[in-house]
């Protein structure tokens, strides 16, 4: 039973440690090698492949909308959601590897708009953060 507590405490420490919060593009821009890290950011620009499939794709991530700082790019290969696309605000796991954000197979996650928030803006007893 003492056994069993003791390698319980012990998987819940690993999770723990092994966890991590998601990087902007602008705080991984200047690193070159390293990880394992999970980006997350707005798709700028699709550079190479096709954005729906399976194939590799190359594009290039921004912190958020109307940034110019931090930007990265990033090779994918796997899944794609269909909602993948330039605009979209996306959450990929992977490496640093020179420069490059390096996707894990199958990781890719695509954020999808709330169909609300347009009416939410135009409504002034809703606050917006």
């Amino acid at each position: 039973m003492l056994i069993a507590v003791f390698l319980a405490a012990g998987l819940v420490c690993v999770s723990f440690s092994a966890s991590s919060d998601a990087k902007n593009p602008s705080e991984l821009d200047q690193v070159s090698t390293g990880g394992p890290y999970q980006l997350a950011g707005r798709v700028d620009e699709i550079v190479s492949g096709n954005a729906n499939g399976y194939g590799p794709v190359q594009f290039s991530v921004v912190d958020d909308e109307g940034s110019s700082s931090g930007r990265l790019v990033v090779d994918y290969v796997g899944e794609r959601a269909d909602a993948f696309r330039e605009g979209r605000e996306i959450v990929v796991e992977g490496t640093m590897e020179n420069g490059v954000f390096v996707g894990d197979k199958d990781t890719l996650l695509t954020k999808c708009p709330s169909k609300f928030s347009e009416e939410a803006a135009d409504d002034t007893n809703v606050i917006i953060e």
